[in-house]
């Protein structure tokens, strides 16, 4: 079987501080720290302060030599502004995305536009969905049928950066622990849990994605031979679809199964296997929830966000199923903005979230510590004044964007659970 998850001598996407709170961390302020707080001398500070604009620049920076600190702290406040414009950068990107799945769903549904964020890139969707449902019909039945997007981080990649990050750390000793059943990878032995298969096989378990015979169960494509019972030649099955599934199946395959296998044993899986190995995995990634490396929790907080930012997501896949419409081409236009835009919506509303959501409070747990940090500067407050005066932009921008990944996550949460629900005849969409 696998190496026990004591033993795993891999880094992983680090989520040292997953669940904490999040709290509101104001920035201190210099007269609380105890520093002058004249402007002109902050002014003055901030006019000779190293570049702190990119991470690239940061790393440079020698915190102990350029504020006279001593090397903890030094390395704290390093780590610390490196995280914020890490966090910062994410944030960036997660909006980013957001306003071109929501934008393109706006924009098939008649309602485009420029967008300033993904909030607003998202509320015009579903405005737009809302409007169109109403034409639907408060009668008709909605059904979603959903492939999960499947979003992993690189242990390797993690491992390289707390190194780098942390000079404590000894490059190949990072240690680190990956949620049960989420570490995948290639396995050339026993697989226990998920095949993503490489090509269509057999599977003894529960097949995901498509099956050329003896299928039973959902389906969200076309359904070949019962639905419910009743004979189907390929139509879309809203229940339960025995024979084939082109699609989104989810059931018993006794054919060709395409897609995932969630298998009932263990066997050879000629793909990605996603749980256990009886040898070790290669080229390991994460799918959930990790214990971070014995590194400092600024390094493991900054890590964390740059991994996740360059985090491989697999596709996710939806089938709309509209029965009973009061309109059919309101229906049909609906049907495809949704399938063709909500998978990218999906990867943050499900694929990304909670990593998402924990990185960013990793965030802001390390930036308070190191503005607590900053207090025990108040015997010398002109260095605190200088440092106060250097850090407090990436520091204020990783709160900003701290509240800027939250708000995302939870409009793609609304967008997905909007897609289904009923809307009135003013055109309003509820969020289920």
């Amino acid at each position: 079987m696998q190496t026990p998850r004591s033993l795993l001598s891999r880094a992983v996407l680090g989520t040292a501080l997953v669940g904490l709170p999040f709290a509101s961390l104001a920035l201190v302020s210099c007269d609380k720290l105890g520093l002058p707080t004249d402007p002109g001398s902050v002014m003055s500070a901030a006019a000779n302060c190293p570049d702190v604009s990119s991470v690239g620049a940061i790393v440079k920076i020698d915190w102990a030599a350029e504020f006279g600190l001593d090397a903890a702290i030094a390395g704290s406040v390093g780590a610390g502004v490196r995280a914020a414009v890490e966090l910062e950068g994410f944030a960036g990107t997660l909006d980013a995305k957001l306003i071109a799945a929501c934008g393109g769903l706006a924009a098939d549904l008649g309602k485009g536009g420029e967008f300033k964020t993904g909030g607003d890139a998202c509320k015009a969707a579903m405005s737009a969905m809302g409007e169109i449902k109403a034409k639907i019909g408060a009668s008709a039945k909605l059904s979603l049928a959903v492939e999960p997007p499947r979003c992993s981080a690189s242990i390797d990649a993690m491992a390289s950066c707390v190194a780098e990050c942390d000079a404590s750390v000894e490059p190949g000793s990072v240690t680190v622990e990956c949620e049960p059943g989420k570490l995948s990878g290639s396995c050339e032995a026993e697989c226990s849990g998920r095949c993503d298969m490489s090509a269509a096989a057999k599977c003894s378990g529960t097949c995901e994605g498509s099956c050329s015979a003896n299928f039973s169960g959902s389906c969200g494509g076309e359904c070949k031979g019962k639905c419910d019972g009743k004979s189907s030649s390929g139509g879309s099955c809203a229940g339960k679809c025995e024979g084939s599934c082109s699609a989104l199946a989810e059931g018993s395959c006794g054919g060709q199964c395409e897609g995932s296998c969630q298998m009932s044993a263990s066997a050879k899986c000629e793909g990605t296997c996603t749980g256990e190995c009886s040898v070790e995995m290669k080229a390991p990634k994460c799918e959930g929830e990790i214990e971070p490396p014995k590194a400092s929790a600024e390094c493991n907080a900054a890590c964390e966000t740059q991994v996740q930012a360059d985090v491989q997501c697999t596709p996710g896949k939806v089938a709309l199923i509209i029965e009973g419409a009061a309109d059919m081409q309101a229906a049909a236009t609906y049907r495809a903005a949704i399938e063709k835009n909500l998978p990218a919506v999906l990867e943050i509303a499900v694929g990304m979230k909670d990593q998402a959501l924990g990185v960013a409070g990793n965030v802001k747990a390390v930036v308070g510590g190191v503005q607590a940090s900053i207090k025990t500067l108040k015997s010398a407050p002109e260095i605190g004044a200088r440092l106060t005066a250097c850090v407090g932009a990436p520091f204020k921008a990783a709160f900003d964007a701290a509240a800027s990944v939250k708000a995302n996550v939870n409009v793609s949460v609304e967008v997905q659970a909007s897609v289904s629900a009923s809307a009135s005849a003013g055109g309003s969409a509820s969020a289920g």
